[in-house]
């Protein structure tokens, strides 16, 4: 890839770029509007729209798993056929239309004593957020991971492995961007939850609704700012940069039968094994392939014009790529079913809880899911200064624990978290039957019962979110790092789907063995969420056993590199 900045930038920098700290608050903002409309929007559903609980959860969870699936179909666009700094001005103005009807819909249904127009602008409205917010976010990390790429001076034309000397920095710069990128998600997440939550209950719904509307706006504004400090990556025409399409035309060639590999001469298959080795797919850095990069492109050029070789040939290898990692992303779709529950039944049970501090001020539900985000940021620099030196002491490895530990780690924590909020909702259900017997004597357990599972929770999310995108983002190809982005996310959009579906199936049968056995039962004194949350544990608990044993027999492509350096050594 080549690439053009408008600004002249100095010598080499230890810290982040303009461009990549202009980036990261540009994604804080967009977490801010996001979890102030995604956060207590379970409340709006059951109060103003007058839902059912596993109606609402089932809609905030459907409506999730659009929004964290989209990056998926989206990325090939990002990837191979549109500029991201235009990708990303579209979507985010498609996204801002989205959360403006969500205003309307509010202003309008304040003022009707019906819902059918309210419930349909507010399915419109979502489903532009969802469509928004799912083309920006895959563009707008892939946008910041080519500054990232700029500022670590890669050269992506020729993919030459740095130097051994410079490859620990580079890489405590790469896991430096992404702890900040990381911060920057949770301040914003932080805000949102905290500030909006308080407005929406105490304000009302319209103002709830516009302040988020208002900060996409300014989203857009400081993005159209930062176009004199951004790295511009010139994808080009040529099919060599669209991964996607020869993914596609290779599937369509085996589908018909008609993709075979012809090489004519000896010519031809050394211009292939160039191409390969410009591809992440091996980075040795040794004499010979240094030799051989120089005549890349005229080996590439002249091959240009025999593309069904080119295509069979590197786009098999790139579908194989991707399916080595579905094992991996398969056993993490339960950590995602858990990380829906903060904002859907968590808050629910919230609602049934003692809220109140002092005579006049009750605690909105929803803003417990920041102590999720503050445990985030409060925790984060004493992972980097003090967890990650001593775990580089004991294990001895450059990056102190590997990202495939540091996601395990956080897989059991968050179960630890689920099993606690079975004992604390088995403890409400307890204190709720005694309030019916003796009203007088008995008090409603405390919301901040509640903290133990969301600060748990957010532990959890330091080791294994941060560890998804760092995974996801090193395992694919350079040229797909979009795709690689909407992995992650689609993550939590299979599990979000996975968790509407599992309640869908769960309210069915208990309800078909009577009102009093329905799990979700819209009485917080009837309804059985501890039992749900065990299901939730003992389902996480087998899938982290298998993703142990994955472990023991996945390799990564880096490990992959290496093996291959040793080889040609």
């Amino acid at each position: 890839l080549k690439y053009s900045r408008f600004m002249a930038g100095g010598g080499k920098r230890r810290g982040l770029s303009k461009s990549c700290a202009l980036l990261i608050v540009i994604a804080g903002i967009e977490r801010y509007a996001f979890k102030g409309v995604a956060s207590n929007l379970v409340t709006y559903l059951t109060d103003v729209v007058k839902m059912s609980n596993s109606r609402a959860a089932t809609t905030v969870n459907t409506w999730s798993g659009f929004t964290f699936m989209l990056p998926l179909f989206s990325a090939p666009f990002a990837d191979s056929y549109r500029e991201r700094f235009f990708t990303i001005l579209a979507s985010s103005s498609l996204y801002f239309v989205g959360l403006v009807g969500l205003t309307l819909t509010a202003f309008a249904g304040s003022r009707s004593t019906t819902t059918t127009i309210s419930i349909f602008f507010l399915y419109t409205s979502l489903s532009l957020v969802a469509l928004g917010l799912g083309v920006l976010n895959p563009s707008l990390q892939a946008f910041g991971a080519d500054q990232l790429d700029h500022d670590l001076g890669h050269d992506h034309e020729q993919d030459q492995e740095p130097s051994s000397e410079n490859k620990e920095v580079k890489s405590d710069r790469k896991s430096q961007f992404f702890q900040w990128w990381y911060f920057g998600v949770c301040a914003g997440s932080l805000l949102g939850v905290t500030v909006m939550a308080y407005i929406q209950d105490t304000f009302g719904w319209v103002l709830g609704f516009a302040i988020p509307t208002g900060s996409m706006l300014l989203l857009i504004f400081l993005f159209l700012c930062g176009c004199g400090v951004y790295v511009y990556a010139d994808q080009g025409s040529h099919l060599k940069s669209r991964p996607f399409q020869r993914i596609f035309d290779t599937i369509k060639g085996v589908v018909t039968r008609r993709s075979k590999i012809t090489l004519e001469n000896n010519h031809d298959l050394n211009a292939m094994e160039l191409e390969l080795q410009g591809k992440p797919l091996c980075n040795c850095s040794n004499t010979e392939a240094t030799t051989t990069t120089t005549t890349t492109n005229t080996s590439t050029k002249s091959l240009a014009g025999d593309e069904s070789s080119k295509t069979g040939f590197s786009s098999l290898k790139t579908i194989k790529l991707l399916l080595r990692l579905l094992p991996i992303w398969t056993m993490l779709l339960m950590f995602a079913v858990i990380f829906e529950q903060p904002a859907t039944f968590f808050t629910k049970q919230g609602m049934a809880m003692k809220r109140n501090i002092g005579p006049n001020f009750k605690i909105p539900p929803a803003t417990l899911q920041s102590t999720i985000t503050l445990s985030i940021i409060l925790l984060m620099p004493l992972y980097d200064k003090v967890l990650i030196p001593m775990a580089k002491k004991i294990s001895k490895n450059e990056k102190g624990i590997t990202v495939m530990t540091r996601m395990g780690i956080g897989m059991f924590i968050s179960i630890i978290a689920i099993v606690i909020a079975a004992l604390v909702e088995r403890k409400r259900l307890k204190i709720s039957k005694e309030m019916k017997t003796s009203p007088n004597t008995t008090e409603p357990l405390s919301i901040f019962w509640l903290l133990p599972q969301y600060i748990l929770l957010g532990i959890s999310d330091i080791f294994t979110v941060v560890g998804m995108q760092e995974f996801f983002y090193s395992e694919v190809p350079v040229r797909m790092r979009a795709m690689g982005f909407a992995l992650y996310t689609s993550v939590f959009g299979v599990g979000s789907f996975v968790s509407a579906a599992l309640i869908s199936v769960i309210e069915s049968y208990t309800k078909s063995r009577g009102g009093k056995h329905n799990w979700f039962a819209d009485d917080m004194s009837e309804a059985r969420l501890d039992n749900y949350d065990w299901l939730l544990a003992l389902t996480s608990a087998i899938s982290f056993f298998m993703y142990i044993v994955i472990c023991k027999y996945f390799k990564s492509s880096s490990d992959e590199d290496e093996d291959k350096c040793d080889e040609t050594s």
